[in-house]
């Protein structure tokens, strides 16, 4: 395939927009696969094939970015091979954005024909116009009854006039779509019958594949895989020469040292895999193994006169959290791997792939400092360790603050909530308590959609309470902007903790006796320990009760013995509520059957004596 025929797209845009969608039926329509293949690859759930990581189908959002390979033929017989990457769309791993994105040379972005660009898709066409990419803008989802693809189009241009982009990039070419019914148009009022007018897109409106295939080889290695037979696997495209199986190169680290290796195997894509290949020439994508110690980052060049490429720059975290080993009473019971030495081998091993991630130690053995780029970063790096056997502790997330020209600042983002019109007063005082700006009102029918600049600090927290104070309805997006000085105190939560007084087995009689204490997160049956975060106190204060009190039992005959006793319902926390519910002297127990909120220190008479110590010294 020469370069001529060769195109290399990335597919951007939102949470749930529909760019996995619309790769699938690329992928079906171009005859690489039938529908009934489709079905079968998803597992017959649903055809969201590329979204192969189990969070990924039960989040419905997009976590790692995928390759894959479509070969387009036009009417008049020429082909083309088109090289498909379809990258997250939620900023907490932009680390994964910023790398893949360095090896297309044009993208398609996606954009919702109601919702229109959201705060991703400014995070995300920010970065491709960083690396000099079109954009062939694809309004999804027009057979929706409420869309309203014309203005849609306009707030396009003026995101991409606000984000500097130049007269090129601003002359887009428009396709209409329906990903889920499989077709386009260029015309809304003429209905398509497939997706051809995209391919056709980026055919004219992607820029053809360069490079020099006769130069001297410069590869740049943008992801990670492994396979147990032939160990690390390198991925990224060649720039410059042709790479060949078995051939002598030098590999260039990010730090500029250089060591030599033999190019083991090599693999191009093909549909959804890869296949054996003896040589890729430049434009292409390829998969190089066999070369030991092969990073992300990292150039592979030609042997004779080696020349590294510019490394891939990735944003800093914002956000840090305390992983630390379990030592609570319930320790080892549940999980395969519990040890600090297991926790600090997971925890590298992520560091290989996860370019966004930084471990540092802690102050003991025990702990580390795991930092990331939001809530959900960190929170499926958890998820996926637990359905991994792991068990551990985790604290409550902080933010990173830096010294700007002697001044602390703090990180801020672009906060977007969509809600019903009727609850626009609690989400506006709801944000404002938490020191949110609100920049930009606007109102779709029924929903209104507030734009606000709020601290990183402040949105910790928040999501469950906007959720509560709307019955369920927002729906909140939010996007790292910059750092700014810091705006003050944020609220904590004003709600104390009920905690287990005793070890044991929570009772019907003890929950009945509590109902009215607040809610509880526990319900019968379940195995607690003295020191566990049971529930949510009404009052601000932490309570200590008996969750497991045996009802007495007496030869008297109670008027009430045969009532009906209607226990109230625990509150179901899932793994990020818990992780932004909790307070700094908690943590959440991590185990692959459970999570439990508890206190850092379980003995109630040692945390009435830090509480006094801590007071004595705040002078109160």
């Amino acid at each position: 395939m020469t370069p001529r025929n060769l195109r290399n797209v990335a597919i951007i845009a939102h949470v749930d927009h529909g760019k996995t969608t619309l790769v699938d039926q690329l992928l079906m329509q171009s005859g690489m696969f039938r529908a009934a293949d489709l079905q079968k690859l998803a597992g017959g759930q649903h055809n969201l094939i590329m979204d192969s990581n189990d969070l990924e189908r039960e989040r419905g959002i997009t976590i790692l970015s995928k390759n894959c390979a479509v070969t387009y033929t036009r009417p008049g017989g020429e082909s083309f091979r088109i090289n498909i990457i379809d990258t997250p769309g939620h900023a907490d791993f932009g680390g994964e954005v910023e790398r893949v994105l360095r090896m297309a040379d044009g993208c398609l972005l996606l954009v919702d024909a109601f919702e229109g660009p959201m705060p991703q898709t400014r995070f995300v066409l920010g970065k491709a116009l960083e690396a000099g990419l079109r954009p062939v803008v694809v309004v999804n989802k027009c057979d929706r009854p409420d869309e309203r693809a014309a203005h849609v189009i306009g707030e396009v241009f003026d995101l991409l006039v606000e984000l500097g982009a130049d007269d090129h990039a601003l002359d887009f070419p428009v396709v209409y779509s329906s990903a889920r019914n499989g077709w386009a148009t260029e015309d809304l009022s003429k209905p398509g019958t497939d997706l051809r007018p995209i391919f056709e897109e980026i055919v004219r409106g992607v820029p053809e594949a360069g490079g020099d295939a006769e130069a001297p080889l410069q590869m740049l290695v943008t992801t990670l895989d492994s396979n147990s037979y032939v160990g690390r696997i390198g991925i990224g495209r060649v720039f410059r020469g042709t790479i060949h199986a078995g051939e002598q190169v030098t590999l260039i680290k990010r730090d500029g040292s250089q060591q030599f290796a033999k190019i083991g195997g090599l693999q191009r894509f093909e549909g959804l895999g890869r296949v054996d290949a003896e040589s890729v020439a430049a434009g292409d994508l390829c998969a190089v193994f066999g070369v030991e110690g092969i990073d992300i980052g990292d150039t592979v060049a030609c042997r004779e006169t080696s020349e590294a490429l510019p490394s891939v720059a990735i944003d800093e975290p914002t956000i840090t959290m305390l992983f630390r080993v379990n030592n609570s009473p319930f320790a080892g019971r549940e999980g395969k791997f519990v040890t600090s030495r297991q926790l600090r081998a997971r925890l590298e091993l992520e560091l290989e792939r996860n370019v966004a991630l930084r471990v540092e130690d802690g102050a003991s053995p025990d702990e580390f400092a795991v930092s990331g780029r939001g809530m959900m970063h960190l929170g499926v790096l958890i998820e996926t360790m637990r359905r991994e056997g792991y068990e551990l502790s985790v604290g409550k997330p902080q933010v990173i603050v830096k010294v700007i020209d002697g001044v602390r600042c703090e990180p801020m983002e672009r906060v977007t909530v969509d809600c019903p019109n009727e609850t626009v007063g609690p989400v506006m005082e709801m944000l404002g308590a938490r020191r949110a700006e609100l920049k930009h009102m606007e109102q779709f029918g029924a929903t209104s959609r507030l734009e606000f600049e709020a601290p990183s600090r402040g949105l910790i927290g928040l999501r469950s309470r906007l959720l509560t104070a709307t019955q369920g309805e927002a729906v909140l997006h939010h996007v790292f902007d910059r750092y700014a000085p810091m705006a003050g105190e944020t609220p904590r939560r004003l709600q104390g903790a009920l905690i287990a007084s005793e070890s044991g087995r929570v009772t019907p009689h003890a929950v009945e006796n509590l109902a009215d204490r607040g809610v509880l997160i526990v319900k019968p049956g379940d195995d607690v320990y003295a020191g566990q975060v049971v529930g949510e106190n009404n009052r601000e204060n932490d309570l200590t009760v008996n969750i497991v009190r045996e009802k007495k039992l007496t030869n008297m005959r109670m008027a009430n013995k045969e009532a009906t006793v209607t226990l109230k319902a625990p509150r179901q926390l899932s793994l990020e509520m818990a992780l932004e519910y909790i307070e700094s002297d908690e943590l959440v127990e991590v185990t692959p059957v459970a999570f439990r909120i508890r206190k850092i220190v379980l003995d109630e008479s040692m945390r009435q004596k830090e509480a006094r110590q801590a007071k004595k010294l705040a002078g109160v």
